[in-house]
Parts: C-alpha cells; structure tokens; sequence
C-alpha cells in the first residue's frame, strides 16, 4: 500500500445524514416536532384582565356606531341641561335620560366584573371603572358616570379597529386556505374537501386556482404565485417533477399534481395553525404587566378608601361627598386599560408586521429574546448558499478516465438523496443499470461502500479514504468533494459547487450595520470550502467539518462566551440543524417552499429563505420592544401625574376620563406603528 498524503489521525466528520460528503444533507422531515410546544418554556394563558374579546371577530364600525351616537345624544342632554333636570323633583328626568345612556355605554364593562367577581378576578380595570362609576352616580354626579362609560367606550372602539388592522395583517396569511380540490379519478374530475384527499391521489389545478394540498407535478407546466407563503411577488416556474404546496396559486396552465401529503400535514396547515396560535406565546414583558395590574389594582382601591374615609374623620369641615368624590376620581384616573390594552396589541402588531413580509412568529415572548440577540449563528447550505450542486469539475486518477469516473460515481450514488448525489446524477448522462450495484451500504459522516459489478467501490470524503487506507495523493481539495476508489485502488475525485445566495452578503452587511458583534457560519463542509464561503461573504468566524451534535457542543461554546443578558440565534434549514435550533435562544428555520422541519422545529419560520429577513426580524424586534416599553413608561408617568393631582383635588373626574382615555389611545396609536 502506497502512502497516504495525509496522517491517519481521527477528522471530524460532515453532516449527520447516512451518506456523508463533504457538505451537508437537505432533508424535508424533520426529527423532532417541538412547534408549538418545544423546549422553550410558554406561557399560554391569556391574560385575564381585560376580557373583552378585542378583534375576535370582524370590526364592524357601523354596526357600534348607532348604539354610540345613541350615548352621545343622551349625553348632550343630560350634560346640558343638567342644571334644569337636576333641579325636577327627585331629579327624575335626568335619571330617564343619563342611566340608559350610562347602560348603553357601560354594559360590557359592568357584565364583565360581574363576570370576573363571580369567578373570583375581582381587581382588575372593568371592577374600577364600575365602582367609580356607580359611586359618581351614589353621590348624584350622572353626566360624569355616564361621560367616563362614553369615553371609555370611544377608547374601546379605537382599541378594536387597531386590533382589527392587526388580524388583517395575519389574515392575509390565514385566506391562503384552500376551499376545495379537484380529485381526478380515472379521467373523471369531482370537487371535494382537501380533507379528504388520501396521499397518492391525483388533483388537478386549473389557472387562477389555489393548490390544495402539496404534491408533486406529474402534467404540466405553469408559473405558481407563492407570494403568500414566501412574501415574493415573483412567480415560480413549475413543470414536471416539480413541488407544488398548497396555498399557492397556479397562474397560467393546467396542472395534474400527485399529493404527498395529507392536507392536515401539509406546510399550509401548519402555517395556519402556527399563525392562529401565535399570540399564545406571551412576552415577558407582556406577562409582568399581567402581574403588575394585578397587584396594582388591589392597591389603588385601597389607596382611595383610605382618601375616601379618613379626611372627612381628621380634617376639621371636610365633608364625606368631597373626598368620596376625589377617590372616585383616583379609581378612574388609575385605570390600567392602557397599559393592558395597548401592550399586547404592539406584540400582535410585530407579529403582524412581520407576517406581511414572508416572517412568521411563533409567539411574542420571541420578540422579546430577539430584542437582545448580539450573536447570529448560521448553517451554509441551504441558509447561506442555495443548496443546488453542480459538477465543476473531474479529476480522474491512475489510468481513470473522466467518463469512467463520472459513470462510477453516477452508479454508486444513484440510490442517495443527498445534493451533491443529486449533482452527480444529472452531470453523468448516460444509462444507469442499477442491478449493478450490490451490497449497498451507507456509513455515517463519510460516504457509500458498495459493489458495482464485482468490484468493491466506494465514494465519499477524505475521512473515508484514511478508515479504508486507501493511498491516496490528494487530500487537500478547495470544495465540495466526492474521493473514489475501485478494489482498494484510488480512481480520483470529484468537485462539486454550491452557490452563494444572492443576497447572502447583503444580508451579512446588514446585520454588521444593525450591531450584531459576530455572525458564525456553522459547517459540516470542509475547511477549505468553509474558509472560502465565510471569505466571501464577510463572517466574523466559521467552524467547519461538525457532525450535528459536534455543531450542538461548537454552539454551546459560542453561548458561554456571551454576557450575561446577550442572546444567540441560529438559522438552519432542516433536520441536520434541529439540535441547535431547538437549542438556540431563538431557533430561526429557511422554511423555503416547504421544509415541514423548519416550519414544525423552529421558533421563527423565513417563508422565502432569505437571509436578509434575519436582520428583518431583529428589527422588528427592536422596534415592538421601544414602542412597547413607550406605552409603558407614558402611561404610568401620566397616571402618576394625575393621581398627585386627584389627592389634591386639582383634578375632577372630567380631567380624570380624559387622562384615562386620551393614555389609552396615545398608547394605541403608538403601537400599531409596528405594524407599518
């Protein structure tokens, strides 16, 4: 045996599928479906404060205005000619008028503390607003009841057309659902419920019409719309053999697809299914005003108590009604409505935001972690280079032609998903007969061993060449190689190029420019090749040859090394990266056109596989936490302001409403600019 170029010494393997080159495997499944309910710790209860069910259906103006320019009327009345029905014995007729206004314009709010006292959530901002609103009216003060209850509905309608803006942001996601499909049974074609197409049944999709459920092009060729899952206005060429999704839209032919996946399986459905569970996921943020309001309002009522009872007992000539009427004021003035309106709607505003341009969130409390991401961790293939492979070039060794090695390499790897196999496949253009090849076998982390004819063949990466002792002369080479040998003898190597995604060094640029202090390529390819792709595109550092749990312990690194409250994302596209997703504080997925293990393992799905919406998101991101943390510090600053104020009695229950609402609405108004 002649000697080896290199020493025998153990080298790191490449990706973790079976058939390893020196370059990783794109898979379509994933091995670990964490989705909703993965590793990360959620907190799925809703916030139970504010029950009204704010956006759950559609908002319709109209129909709310009657009812409220009804309060209006009866409220202009009442509040002009207060003094003369004031006056009326028993003052009666301000009663007829101002309490059906006050009913008209609070009914939800009383109902719902009722509610909430009865399945014991008694301090929250509906409990306020009705003891402040009932004590104005115990103390005869109706036009200002009824004027807190108006106001206080005003907010509330400003509240569910910005929600509603919101949804209709997502909603744009969700009218992606298909109707119906065309099942195609022996020539015969019969409209039926995507539910009820079995896998292996033909449909066809006529031009203008959504795609069912995903499949595989068997007639016909077409240009499909996947805007509404990737975000791209740019439609995408299909012919035969191709992957459909459902979702998408056929523009222009006739196309008969062979589903491969039942409708409750397909990337559409988890889509939806992600995007209507999304806003259960809360921020912590969004859960520490929970317990704020919680604990805040319990106090607040007995601070007014206090102001209620004890003045008029110590103070010479205070009277009952005037502090009485100064801790009403205090209770309206302390409403938390803002802050629990207000906070949740900029997270549904990220989320949303994000929806429109081809990102998906899993739930708010990811916009929170992505707010202090400083370290962004990312895959190669198929995140930072397309993933397609093209044979560039043969170098046959020891009387090998080129030909005879291509045909060798076609044979061996016929059988292998793997994209480089793929490439090799589609360079070598001859007959393949496959009864040739025998004894297949796969060996982890290094390539196929198998016989072609009678000859003992084996194709995969260097490491492969040193566990056979096969002599070989060449171990150093720049790309993605496949080594050969025949019968123990060396036949040569094989190069083939992945490409850079066109916006791959934009989207470097950008995250640099935003402050992210490194960005880590993460590699199964060899070093050479990594070292070339993380030249090119202008990465921070790389680490290069990693089996997947080589890449789990080569992030856990790059993790201890961070301050104490900077985080880490990592950007996969698939089953090889599921580990470290699942381990990143944000695990981000290429869900690509269909990559059902992004979609089921990551925290946040990039539809188009763009690397430019991971600068995106973080901005995204940044912005719903400042617009939040604005609601926030506004409203409580206000508040305080006026409390002081409404304990001196500077300020009456009028100044009260409308520093209550006039919050509320600044605060609304603020958070649906995430949305833009």
């Amino acid at each position: 045996m002649g000697k080896n170029c290199c020493g025998d010494e153990p080298i790191k393997s490449s990706k973790s599928h079976n058939h390893a080159h020196d370059e990783g495997a794109h898979h379509p499944q994933s091995s670990k479906n964490h989705g909703p309910n993965h590793s990360h710790e959620h907190d799925h209860d809703r916030h139970d404060g504010h029950d009204h069910s704010h956006g759950s259906e559609e908002f319709d103006l109209q129909k709310e205005a009657i009812p409220l320019l009804v309060v209006i009327v009866l409220f202009l009345i009442g509040s002009i000619y207060n003094e003369q029905l004031h006056n009326t014995p028993y003052a009666l007729a301000e009663y007829l008028i101002l309490i059906p206004a006050y009913l008209l314009s609070g009914w939800n709010v009383l109902m719902t503390a009722g509610r909430n006292i009865l399945k014991g959530r008694i301090f929250d901002e509906n409990f306020l607003m009705t003891i402040a609103t009932l004590g104005a009216i115990a103390i005869h003060q109706l036009p200002e009841a009824v004027g807190v209850m108006l106001f206080f509905k005003v907010g509330e309608l400003f509240q569910d057309y910005a929600v509603g803006n919101s949804r209709r942001s997502i909603k744009a996601v969700l009218e992606v659902r298909p109707d119906y499909a065309n099942l195609k049974v022996d020539g015969v074609i019969t409209k039926t419920s995507p539910d009820l197409v079995q896998i292996g049944d033909i449909i066809t999709v006529t031009a203008g019409e959504k795609i069912p459920l995903d499949g595989i092009v068997i007639v016909g060729t077409s240009q499909i719309d996947t805007s509404t899952l990737t975000g791209e206005s740019v439609p995408r060429s299909v012919g035969v053999g191709d992957v459909a999704l459902a979702g998408t839209i056929n523009k222009t032919g006739i196309l008969d697809i062979q589903v491969t996946q039942l409708f409750g399986s397909s990337s559409i459905a988890k889509i939806l299914d992600l995007v209507e569970n999304a806003s259960s996921k809360k921020a912590e943020t969004e859960k520490l005003i929970t317990k704020f309001a919680k604990l805040y309002t319990p106090i607040v009522v007995f601070i007014s108590l206090v102001i209620a009872i004890v003045p008029p007992l110590l103070i010479p000539k205070a009277t009952l009604a005037e502090w009485v009427y100064r801790a009403l004021v205090i209770l309206v003035i302390s409403c938390p409505c803002g802050l629990v309106i207000s906070i949740p709607l900029g997270y549904f505003g990220g989320i949303g935001g994000a929806a429109k341009r081809g990102i998906l969130i899993k739930g708010s409390t990811f916009l929170d972690v992505l707010n202090d991401v400083r370290t962004v961790v990312c895959d190669k293939t198929g995140t930072l280079t397309k993933g397609t492979f093209k044979v560039t070039q043969i170098v046959p060794a020891q009387g090998f032609s080129k030909d005879e090695l291509l045909s060798i390499a076609g044979h061996i790897e016929a059988q292998s998903t793997h994209p480089i196999a793929q490439s090799i496949k589609e360079a070598y253009k001859g007959e393949l007969d496959l009864t040739k090849v025998s004894h297949y076998e796969e060996i982890a982390g290094h390539g196929i061993r198998a016989m072609l004819g009678d000859r003992l063949t084996i194709a995969g990466n260097d490491r492969l060449l040193h566990q056979e002792r096969i002599a070989h002369d060449t171990c150093k080479v720049s790309g993605s190689v496949v080594h050969l040998a025949v019968d123990t003898k060396y036949a040569g190597y094989i190069i083939a190029a992945d490409e850079i995604k066109d916006d791959a060094i934009e989207a470097i640029q950008n995250l640099h420019k935003i402050g992210i202090k490194q960005v880590i390529m993460l590699s199964g390819d060899n070093n050479g090749v990594a070292a070339d792709i993380a030249g090119r595109l202008g990465l921070d550092s790389y680490i290069a040859e990693l089996l997947p749990e080589g890449k789990v312990d080569a992030f856990e690194k790059i993790l201890s090394k961070l301050g104490k409250s900077e985080k880490a994302i990592y950007v996969g596209d698939g089953i090889n990266d599921a580990p470290v997703i699942a381990r990143a504080d944000v695990g981000i997925a290429m869900g690509g056109l269909g990559s059902d293990a992004a979609i089921e393992t990551a925290d946040v799905v990039i539809m188009n596989d763009s690397p430019t919406k991971i600068a995106e998101v973080i901005q995204i991101a940044r912005k719903t936490h400042s617009i939040v943390w604005q609601n926030i510090i506004f409203a409580l600053s206000v508040k305080a302001i006026f409390l002081v104020l409404g304990a001196f009695g500077l300020a009456t229950m009028w100044e009260a409403v409308f520093a209550d609402v006039g919050v509320a609405l600044a605060a609304i108004a603020n958070a649906t600019r995430v949305l833009k």
